[in-house]
């Protein structure tokens, strides 16, 4: 298990930004703003049973390292990853939904996965029902030096495509967790934030491994089709 000694006053607020508009977010400075432009497949049909389809948004998790890519701490994760609360999961505990992310953590739970659990559920101050809408992150950072790195990865469940087909055999390389697996992987953003910096945005540096093995970032996303618009931009702002 990873530790450290960064301090963050995790999570300030959470708003959507049409709810912004109205009741402004109070920054101080020092205070990074996260801001979050959903793609326009953002929302995926989802199957539920004969032929009905449920619009889900994704699943995501951002984090803060170091330059040499040492987990510091976790600034926002989607409730169902911090809770274990998969609709219907069967057991699945779904390791291929955010393996990059559960790796740099490196906490290992009782069942040997790295994806928090009922029973050890992730601190409710840094987790969230996923948005539907554009969301803005406000994080007081405290005692973090620049230069550091923020990550973001997403994922959908059930989002086949000609290079991650449901029908995959397990073992292979497009095997993403079967018939209720991630289809195609989650795909990983990152920004750097140096001492000088005001405004930056993330790049897409690839995507997490298919069925959750490893937390290799996989350079190429050649495979990948509506991955690479579930986001459309995720910028940085230090006030």
């Amino acid at each position: 298990m990873k530790t450290t000694t960064l301090n963050i006053w995790l999570i300030a607020c959470i708003f959507l930004l049409n709810a912004c508009e109205k009741e402004d977010l109070s920054f101080e400075s020092g205070d990074i703003e996260i801001e979050v432009e959903t793609g326009k497949n953002w929302l995926h049909d989802y199957p539920l049973f004969l032929g009905i389809t449920k619009k889900n948004p994704p699943q995501f998790a951002i984090w803060v390292e170091d330059t040499l890519g040492n987990y510091l701490s976790t600034v926002f994760v989607t409730y169902k990853i911090a809770t274990e609360d998969w609709v219907n999961n069967n057991g699945n505990r779904r390791k291929e939904a955010l393996p990059h992310w559960c790796f740099q953590r490196g906490i290992i739970y009782d069942d040997g996965l790295m994806l928090p659990t009922k029973k050890h559920p992730l601190t409710d101050g840094i987790t969230g029902a996923t948005p539907k809408e554009n969301t803005t992150i406000q994080i007081q950072p405290k005692n973090l030096e620049t230069p550091f790195v923020v990550k973001a990865e997403f994922n959908h469940s059930t989002d086949f495509n000609e290079a991650y087909p449901q029908s995959a055999k397990e073992g292979n390389n497009d095997y993403s967790g079967g018939e209720e697996g991630s289809g195609q992987p989650a795909v990983i953003y990152s920004a750097t934030v140096l001492s000088t910096t005001k405004k930056t945005e993330f790049i897409l540096i690839g995507h997490s491994s298919p069925d959750g093995n490893d937390g290799i970032v996989y350079g190429s996303t050649n495979g990948l089709t509506s991955a690479k618009s579930i986001v459309k931009n995720i910028r940085i702002t230090v006030r």
